[in-house]
């Protein structure tokens, strides 16, 4: 309904109204959507304006009438594919901002305009951000019609891109809250920039020709297999194989190029061809998830083999949907591009898709955007437009689901005492005795003690479940979490199986200037990470059956072969298992190369977190000579937050190798292991981290904190917490990485900043000792040229004093640099983790300036931790806190609540229920 200042009522009648329908860049999908809606408007009778970038026989297609108008205009280009399944996040992000930032302020001055000409009665959006502001400027209401939105897909990107690309994700979140209100489709994502939702159920194209039409047209009898590559775009350089194919079974290929040359048992459909009557014609369907493949599979009960899309935010909640309607069977890439197909299509079509909700949301969604359009009011009037902005800017973000909370609820909405685990005494004691009369019931422990850690009490019982669920075969499993499936079949129960502990870290000072030397002080949280481990002769290894078929396909005898499951693989749109033959790892007869094996677990981004677990195993081959010649089985379970800064990476892999040392009889000190685990993440999955994570995780302690010199990682020892002291660690809702854009370039900035110290101390040594009288003294203080010996040869930036820096080397410094001008002058940087890109403009300064002051605050924090209580001392305390920066914390003068205790536990289990063995380290 068009807004106008001089007159009431609405400029059209129902009978005859005008819609301005934008839509995204991204895809044919959102355009086949907007095709059914469309059609729906223009049946009951009104004109459709659909702005788009999608070429017009999609639409006209479908839709004959003189009340369609096409408008080609792209006014967003959604995700970026680097290849066929695989989103670059950055270059999605340059794009956007060259698409819709840099030219927005034309864009709405010609979208008014344009609104304003056509005298549109309502904007209608799928899901173009600025479209929503421009109808506001217009004066016009605007809903959108969607199941994700760009400020949740793009929040993402952010952390790999760094912060200076936030406003992007603000500015988005913005548009949309001008938005009256959302018509959301089934599997939809967190949207919070909008205040009001009307579900709708499937948009569906519907079918025209039934299945005995179609293969008859085709030549196809009914008994023949038939599988629909649905791709929208294939893999560079991939070619079909007849092979590829199990005996007996047909492919349609969709989206193939005209060059492209197929084997006979692969047919090429047209590019124009109507994809949903051939889909209802198939027996199954294999391709990349997206909301018109989904629905479509959904609806017409089509099992859906499916191929992960990497960076592709949207793809957890479709899956989840598919999943959950029993319709999905996830394909590895490495399958699909090797023709390993045959186990995931027998698969598939001996599913049961049971899908029974509407298919008739084309129809739904126009009928209420025609009410709208006439003055019916969806929207409520509760919330005001600023809380309506803070909830949409909340996203700064990704947000985190846990098992049984509502996708769709933000986490911050959470029960701030369940949070703070602030429940009862009585109650939690009462569960904990519970829990230990479980695990004693399941396993008899027979060697350490739990020491109370309900986390491992409910790991244990956890364990004791997927033995069940394994022996069940109740139809009601099939419901059951696709991990803990997948897990159920990893071990054999009657063999021993060996799990560890290790808690994640709050950094309470010193952050990242670890790598620079500084002294840090880190504590251990209650948050920690489970892995268990069982080792078996390859001939008695429990294969998941993908990975048997492809054993049996290479005509290899049994061989040993890793296998993982990951628990919480949804949190980060991960695969949530990982398997690889051990020989693999092999280079010859020596193992292959951490730049090898980066590379290796870098070919398909959903599967790289493998490289934080499977790593550990190259890195104990590689550092100590281990050999491993049976087939080992991991399930990694973790309570550690990822991307909030708390080394949920560092706890996986302490675990991990606690896990697989214990397992193959291997003493490891914690410190040693500690700086395994490190090789593991600077060189295996190329974060560029120090080593104080990992110290905490294998050295800390509960209720204390762990001082550590990281040069290279000497632990000094440990600080008890005053009584009337309390750390807490905040969310701030910025996701975090060290393998981020940020984290990279300040590191980078920082050892650029001390090889110009070390250069300018030579220099400066240099000119004095050349001098024709002597050094002039007053150029240099006491004990100066010692001084200037150590600074010429600094190991590390954080054994630069404060006042040294200050008096000698800070005007030297300059703020930035370009990284080719920075290797011309001084050769390189000597950090054997980073690499330099010439092209890229790197802040000095501020990096190197943070540890050496850091170094110095991080000292007197412990000191004035054992220093008299007083209320100077929590001023000091907290002065330090803010003056540190790289952590938002809180320190309270309040009586302390005791943290569980964090040391690291192996454990072992069978299926007798009578062997659990625990050890700390």
């Amino acid at each position: 309904m068009r807004i106008d200042e001089e007159s009431e009522g609405v400029s059209a009648s129902r009978n005859h109204l005008v819609f301005a329908y934008y839509v995204t860049g991204h895809g044919f999908g959102h355009a086949t959507r907007v095709v059914e809606v469309v059609r729906h408007l223009i049946l009951a009778g009104h004109d459709v304006h659909v702005v788009t970038g999608a070429p017009d026989f999609v639409f006209t297609s479908e839709i004959e009438s003189p009340r369609l108008f096409i408008r080609k205009v792209l006014l967003d280009c959604g995700a970026v594919q680097a290849d066929a399944l695989t989103v670059d996040r950055l270059a999605s992000l340059a794009k956007y901002s060259e698409t819709a930032v840099v030219p927005r302020a034309s864009i709405l001055k010609t979208e008014v305009e344009w609104l304003t000409s056509i005298k549109a009665d309502l904007v209608v959006s799928d899901v173009v951000p600025v479209a929503c502001r421009a109808a506001a400027d217009a004066g016009i209401r605007s809903v959108c019609v969607t199941n994700f939105s760009w400020d949740f897909i793009y929040a993402e990107y952010v952390m790999a891109a760094g912060s200076n690309h936030r406003s992007i994700v603000w500015q988005i979140a913005e548009d949309y809250s001008h938005c009256e209100f959302l018509i959301r489709l089934p599997g939809y994502c967190p949207m919070p920039a909008f205040r009001d939702v009307v579900d709708v159920p499937l948009v569906v194209r519907r079918i025209r020709r039934s299945r005995k039409e179609v293969r008859q047209e085709l030549g196809i009898e009914d008994d023949v297999k038939l599988v629909i590559l649905n791709f929208g775009g294939q893999p560079a350089g991939w070619k079909l194989k007849v092979e590829f194919l199990p005996p007996g079974w047909l492919c349609l290929v969709c989206g193939g190029s005209d060059t492209q040359e197929l084997p006979p048992n692969f047919i090429k459909l047209a590019k124009d061809a109507y994809t949903p009557d051939f889909m209802a014609a198939s027996d199954c369907m294999l391709g990349k998830i997206g909301y018109g493949t989904v629905s479509e599979a959904l609806a017409y009960k089509l099992p859906f083999v499916f191929v992960r899309r990497d960076y592709f935010n949207e793809e957890p909640f479709l899956r989840n949907m598919l999943e959950y309607y029993q319709g999905g069977v996830e394909m590895i890439r490495r399958d699909l591009l090797t023709g390993h197909w045959k186990p995931y299509l027998e698969r598939a079509i001996s599913l049961k898709p049971c899908y029974e909700g509407g298919i008739n949301g084309g129809e739904v969604a126009a009928h209420i955007l025609q009410e709208t359009a006439i003055g019916k009011n969806y929207a409520s009037d509760k919330l005001s437009g600023a809380r309506r902005l803070r909830d949409a800017i909340i996203l700064g973000y990704q947000l985190q689901r846990v098992p049984g909370r509502d996708m769709a609820i933000p986490e911050w909405y959470a029960n701030a005492e369940s949070e703070l685990g602030m429940g009862s005494p009585t109650c939690e004691m009462s569960e904990k005795s519970s829990l230990m009369n479980s695990c004693t019931e399941d396993f008899e422990i027979l060697h350490g003690d739990l020491q109370g850690l309900s986390d491992t009490m409910t790991f244990l019982k956890s364990l004791a479940e997927l033995d069940s669920m394994y022996d069940s075969d109740k139809s009601a499993e099939k419901r059951q979490m696709r991990e803990r499936k997948a897990a159920a079949g990893l071990f054999n129960w009657e063999d021993e199986i060996f799990v560890a502990r290790a808690p994640g870290r709050l950094d309470v000072m010193g952050g990242i200037a670890d790598y620079s030397g500084s002294l840090v002080l880190q504590m251990p949280i209650k948050e920690a990470c489970h892995v268990a481990v069982q080792r078996n002769h390859p001939s008695k290894h429990r294969l998941w059956k993908h990975a048997l078929v492809r054993q049996q396909a290479e005509g290899k005898n049994p061989t040993p072969v890793l296998q993982i499951v990951s628990y919480g693989s949804e949190l980060s749109n991960r695969g949530p298992t990982f398997d690889m033959d051990l020989a693999d790892f092999m280079d010859g007869d020596q193992p292959m190369s951490y730049e090898k094996a980066k590379k290796y677990f870098s070919q398909d981004p959903s599967q790289k977190w493998a490289a934080y677990v499977a790593g550990v195993i190259l890195v104990l081959m590689t550092e100590l000579g281990i050999r491993f010649e049976e087939s080992i089985s991991l399930l990694v379970s973790s309570t550690v937050p990822e991307g909030k800064g708390v080394s949920s990476s560092a706890s996986v892999e302490v675990a991990t190798m606690s896990a697989i040392a214990a397992s193959h009889g291997l003493s490891i000190s914690p410190r040693d292991l500690a700086l395994l685990c490190q090789k593991v993440e600077n060189h295996i999955v190329g974060a560029p981290c120090g080593v104080m994570d990992q110290m905490t995780s294998a050295c800390g302690e509960a209720n204390k904190l762990l001082a550590m010199l990281c040069q290279p990682a000497e632990v000094l020892g440990l600080v008890e917490i005053p009584g009337h002291i309390r750390f807490w660690g905040i969310d701030s809702g910025i996701r975090h990485s060290v393998g981020g854009a940020d984290y990279g370039s300040v590191r980078i900035g920082a050892f650029m900043g001390r090889k110009m110290i070390k250069c300018a101390a030579s220099a400066i040594l240099s000119r004095s000792s050349g001098a024709e009288n002597g050094p002039n003294p007053d150029e240099l203080e006491d004990n100066g040229f010692e001084l200037l010996e150590t600074e010429a040869s600094l190991d590390y930036l954080c054994n630069l004093s404060p006042h040294r820096y200050e008096a000698l080397y800070v005007k030297m410094l300059p703020e930035s640099i370009l990284g080719e001008t920075f290797l011309v002058k001084y050769d390189g940087h000597n950090d054997p983790v980073t690499v330099i890109d010439p092209n890229r403009n790197y802040g000095v300064t501020a990096p190197a300036k943070h540890p050496i002051y850091e170094n110095f605050r991080v000292k007197a924090f412990k000191a004035l931790l054992t220093s008299a209580n007083s209320d100077d001392q929590l001023t000091a305390l907290g002065e330090l806190l803010y003056q540190h920066r790289s952590q938002v914390l809180r320190i309270k003068a309040t009586r302390f609540t005791s943290f569980r205790r964090t040391d690291n536990w192996r454990t072992s289990t069978n299926k007798s229920r009578a062997t659990c063995w625990l050890d700390s380290n």
